[in-house]
């Protein structure tokens, strides 16, 4: 056998090999959206003008960069001191089917009123989808008087997600609390 022949030919096989097998930086960045395609998806959610969401989108994109994903749903609170929060919506990635998602959760604070959001949830760091189902901790503060719209950050286990909210109701307030993020509905926000 000729080694001098067959060495360099299986080195270039190999290395064609790993080549194919390992993700490179444009695939990364495929897997990720976009700031205008977050602003084009929140504004049809929202129905509201590109410039108003584009504000909002902008902060988290200087804060966390592009996302891995994003959820689109609905959510309603309320508070008297302590509060709970429900919703429902779908968790958007790119390659992948829609996963339904649901989200509750108790707060406590100097928080009173009540809402109804629309709430666009920017995910960054996920990986696996099934790493979403967990309790984030976060801070909200929240002033609507009719018609609002806020972002705040969440984060647990290496993950963060960024709820941007805008809804109608009479509600002013600061709390603190968590969001338990689950496959099927629960009634029971612990």
């Amino acid at each position: 056998m000729n080694f001098a022949r067959i060495l360099p030919a299986a080195l270039v096989a190999l290395a064609g090999f790993f080549a194919a097998v390992q993700p490179t930086a444009a695939d990364d960045v495929e897997q990720t959206f976009s700031q205008n395609e977050i602003v084009q998806a929140a504004s049809g959610f929202f129905g509201t003008t590109t410039e108003i969401v584009a504000k909002a989108v902008e902060r988290a994109f200087r804060d966390l960069g592009q996302p891995d994903g994003y959820i689109k749903g609905d959510e309603g609170s309320g508070a008297f001191v302590v509060g709970l929060r429900y919703g429902s919506g779908w968790l958007i990635r790119k390659g992948r089917e829609p996963v339904k998602v649901y989200w509750q959760g108790p707060s406590v604070g100097f928080d009173v009123g009540g809402n109804a959001s629309k709430c666009f949830t920017l995910v960054y760091n996920l990986g696996r989808s099934d790493r979403l189902y967990q309790r984030f901790p976060g801070v909200d503060g929240s002033y609507y008087f009719v018609a609002g719209i806020g972002v705040n950050y969440q984060r647990a286990d290496g993950i963060t997600l960024a709820p941007m909210r805008t809804g109608l109701g009479l509600r002013v307030g600061v709390n603190a609390g968590y969001l338990a993020y689950t496959r099927e509905r629960s009634f029971v926000p612990f």
